[in-house]
């Protein structure tokens, strides 16, 4: 045997490091960004539901709807971004309307004013999701795509294990009774979010850049903007993914249940940051993993793993039960959440990636209105088992669908 032990491979972490700038600094924003939405979402659930007493029906229209229209809006945000070849400038724009509008959660004394101010933060969603996604397929090799969205995914869910701790830390010192805090304690909390969204924008102006194709190549190749430029996988894959998103209703349906089964509000942010933590270590493995054994493999075993957390879901009883299951679910995000994003760019070419990262956010955005307002309504009517018993059968069909659509990519 003549193997030479000093002949290895790149090792895991050695990958990261080698990540191009602006991978590392658009990762950056997003780990900003969420740190300051993640002080705010553990909260509002119960914020909405105990002191404003908005029901789940409400609560399903209020985070449906804002999500639908980031969804839809990152379409038309997609394709401008293709269409004048320039990344950089929508992505800024849409962290700073998230930046304008987060405070303004401190001064709402309604469901409906919660609910102009959500939809006007997932406008900024909207804005800069498909053209930040665009920029960093552009930004790194074919065979490093689910490497550098996995590490993007990662980013952003550390920053929603730091936006809770600060929103423990913070609802801890400032109510005078952390297990049932005022309104006013709330919205105090919610004053701190927009500090680390606006660090976020320094970070885009100095040291995020675009990656333009020359001019000659850009006019010779005009993009249109029509779903028929794709081809039938592709949207073989969109109608699968709206499927899947039926299955998939506001998290705080599950924040709700959550607390339903035992777990204090001042104790909801440090619950929300077990998931995230369990979506960090998850997404920096299944990002680099599904480099090597394909990404369609991963998606169906994370959207199997989201019907065994929600069929759980429709019977917890207790804490301990909630905890378990909420650390299990981050798993599906870190197998599902950068590995999509891959997928899609490996079927189409950069000069259209924007657009399809759009036509893909609108395949999401589409049903994601009607599955929560389905979701809030089952659980009015019938219960919340079996509304999370509803939405494991459809995640269920969804996976089965998902095998016909063929996972050798396109040479791009």
């Amino acid at each position: 045997m003549n193997q030479s032990p000093n002949i290895r491979k790149p090792r895991f972490w050695h990958r990261y490091l080698e990540l191009p700038p602006n991978v590392l600094a658009l990762s950056l924003v997003s780990l900003l960004n969420d740190t300051s939405s993640e002080i705010i979402y553990p909260l509002l659930p119960v914020f909405l539901f105990i002191t404003l007493g908005a029901s789940p029906f409400f609560i399903g229209l209020i985070e449906g709807f804002s999500e639908s229209v980031a969804s839809i809006l990152k379409l038309f945000s997609g394709y401008l971004s293709d269409r004048f070849h320039t990344r950089k400038l929508p992505v800024f724009f849409g962290y700073s309307l998230a930046a304008i509008m987060r405070p303004l959660l401190a001064f709402v004394t309604s469901w409906q004013q919660v609910l102009v101010v959500r939809m006007t933060d997932r406008v900024g969603k909207g804005i800069r999701g498909a053209p930040r996604d665009a920029l960093i397929a552009a930004s790194v090799p074919k065979e490093s795509r689910g490497l550098a969205f996995g590490f993007n995914r990662a980013s952003d869910h550390l920053g929603a294990v730091i936006g809770p701790v600060i929103a423990f830390i913070l609802l801890s010192y400032i109510a005078s009774d952390p297990q049932t805090p005022t309104a006013r304690d709330y919205q105090q909390v919610f004053l701190f979010a927009s500090i680390p969204v606006v660090l976020g924008l320094f970070v885009i102006i100095f040291f995020v850049k675009d990656e333009k194709r020359p001019i000659k190549e850009f006019d010779a190749l005009p993009i249109k903007f029509s779903i028929r430029e794709f081809d039938g996988n592709f949207k073989r894959f969109l109608g699968v993914i709206a499927l899947f998103t039926l299955s998939n209703s506001t998290d705080a349906f599950l924040l709700l249940r959550a607390e339903q089964s035992g777990i204090r509000p001042a104790m909801l942010p440090l619950f929300w940051m077990a998931l995230h933590f369990s979506k960090v270590i998850s997404s920096i493995i299944a990002g680099n993993l599904s480099d090597r054994i394909g990404r369609k493999k991963m998606i169906v075993a994370g959207w199997l793993v989201y019907a065994l957390v929600y069929a759980g879901f429709a019977f917890v009883d207790s804490a301990w039960q909630a905890w378990t299951l909420f650390i299990i679910y981050g798993t599906y995000f870190g197998l599902t959440e950068g590995v999509e994003k891959a997928f899609v760019a490996d079927m189409v070419g950069d000069e259209k990636r924007g657009t399809a990262f759009g036509f893909y956010s609108l395949a999401f955005g589409v049903t994601v209105f009607p599955a929560s307002l389905l979701f809030g309504l089952l659980w009015n009517q019938f219960g919340a088992p079996t509304a999370f018993l509803t939405s494991a059968a459809i995640s269920i069909a969804a996976s089965a669908a998902l095998l016909t659509v063929h996972s050798r990519p396109k040479e791009v």
